[in-house]
C-alpha cells in the first residue's frame, strides 16, 4: 500500500479518536455543571393554599345594614385567621332573599351542640383580631366598618351580588326615569328617620339630617353634573316630600317607606351612580355597593355623646367620601339654661 495512503489513514483515525474524546469530555462537564447547580440552590416549590379549618360564625342582629356588616366582618376575619366561616339560618334566610351569598349555613341543631368560644367585636378593626384563637368561634356585636373588609372589597361586592330579578326591577325603574334625557347621572338619596328621630337626641345626643344638609348635598351634584336625577328613598317619605326642593323636576320619590321590605329601596340606591346618605348602616352599605361619590352627614353628635364610645367616624366612612357637618344648634339650644 502506498505510504502516503497509510499516513492519511493514520492521521484520520487519530483525529476521530480525539474528537470522540472531546465530545465525551464536553458532555461530562455539562453533567457536572448541572449537578453542581442542582446541589447549590434550593429546589423551588409551589405551596398550595392551606384549607380553611374550624367553624366560625356571627350573631344575627338588626336589620339589613347590620346583617351585611356582620356577614362581611365574619367573612374577612375568618379568612384572615385561616378558618371556615358559616352563617346561621336566620341570617341566610334574610340575606339570600336579596343577594347570591355563598357562605355555608350551619344547621341550628349543630350550632346548639357546639361549645363556642364567644368573642365580642367592637365596630372597627383592631390588631388583635388578626390572631384570634379557637376552632369554634362565635362573634357578637354589630360591626359595620370598612376597616374590617375593605382589603377584600371585590370579594365582598361579589358576595353581595343581587339576584337577577331585583337588578332588572331597578334598571327598569331607572330607565323610566331616564326616558329620553341625555347624559343622566343617577344620585341615590337615602334619608334615615323613623326611630332615629327620638333615639338620636334622647339617647345619643345627636341629630338626624335636616333640609339644609340635603340641599347642600344635592347642590353639589347639580353643580358638578349636567343632568343629575335624584332617587329618594326613606322611612319618612312624607317629610322628604315636604322638605326636599323639587322645583327643578329632578327629584323622584321612589321608596314606599316600608321598613319591613327594604330590598327594592336598597337595590335602587345601589344601582345609582352616586349616593347621598344621612346616617345608618343601610345608607353606608348602599353607598359602598353603588361606588362613585358619596356624601354623608358627619359630626352629628355632641362631643360628650355616649355614641362616640362605640362608634368612630373615621372607621365608618372611607376617607374618599365627602362629609358635610350636621347642624347641632337644636341640641345646643336645648342644653342652654333658660
Amino acid at each position: 500500500m502506498n505510504k502516503y495512503l497509510l499516513w492519511f489513514i493514520g492521521v484520520t483515525m487519530i483525529s476521530f479518536i480525539l474528537n470522540v474524546s472531546d465530545i465525551f469530555t464536553y458532555k461530562r462537564n455539562i453533567n457536572m455543571c448541572k449537578d453542581i447547580m442542582n446541589h447549590s440552590k434550593p429546589h423551588s416549590t409551589i405551596e398550595m393554599p392551606k384549607p380553611l379549618t374550624g367553624m366560625w360564625t356571627v350573631n344575627t342582629v338588626g336589620r339589613l345594614g347590620n346583617l351585611m356588616g356582620e356577614y362581611a366582618t365574619l367573612y374577612s376575619l375568618a379568612k384572615l385567621n385561616g378558618r371556615q366561616a358559616y352563617i346561621l339560618p336566620n341570617m341566610h334566610s334574610q340575606l339570600a332573599k336579596i343577594f347570591r351569598i355563598k357562605l355555608p349555613v350551619i344547621h341550628q341543631d349543630i350550632f346548639d351542640r357546639i361549645k363556642w368560644r364567644k368573642f365580642v367585636l367592637h365596630d372597627w378593626m383592631s390588631e388583635e383580631y388578626r390572631h384570634i384563637e379557637g376552632e369554634y368561634v362565635y362573634f357578637s356585636g354589630t360591626p359595620c366598618s370598612f376597616t374590617f373588609y375593605h382589603h377584600l372589597k371585590e370579594e365582598i361586592l361579589q358576595e353581595f351580588t343581587f339576584h337577577d330579578l331585583i337588578k332588572e326591577e331597578s334598571y327598569e325603574y331607572l330607565n323610566n326615569v331616564r326616558g329620553d334625557k341625555k347624559n343622566v347621572t343617577f344620585v341615590g338619596v337615602h334619608v334615615r328617620r323613623g326611630d332615629y328621630l327620638t333615639v338620636m337626641p334622647n339617647v345619643w345626643k345627636g341629630v338626624v339630617a335636616d333640609k339644609g344638609y340635603l340641599k347642600k348635598a344635592m347642590d353639589y351634584f347639580r353643580n358638578k353634573y349636567e343632568n343629575p336625577q335624584f332617587i329618594v328613598t326613606s322611612n319618612g317619605m312624607d317629610w322628604c316630600k315636604q322638605n326636599i326642593n323639587n322645583s327643578f323636576g329632578d327629584v323622584h320619590f321612589a321608596g314606599d317607606g316600608k321598613e319591613r321590605s327594604p330590598s327594592r329601596d336598597f337595590a335602587l340606591l345601589a344601582h345609582c351612580n352616586h349616593t347621598i346618605m344621612t346616617i345608618g348602616t343601610f345608607g353606608i352599605w348602599a353607598s359602598y355597593l353603588a361606588g362613585g361619590e358619596t356624601i354623608y352627614l358627619t359630626n352629628y353628635t355632641l362631643p360628650d355623646s355616649p355614641f362616640l364610645k362605640v362608634f368612630k367616624y373615621e372607621a365608618a366612612f372611607p376617607p374618599e367620601w365627602i362629609g358635610i357637618p350636621a347642624d347641632l344648634s337644636p341640641l345646643l339650644n336645648k342644653e342652654k339654661p333658660k
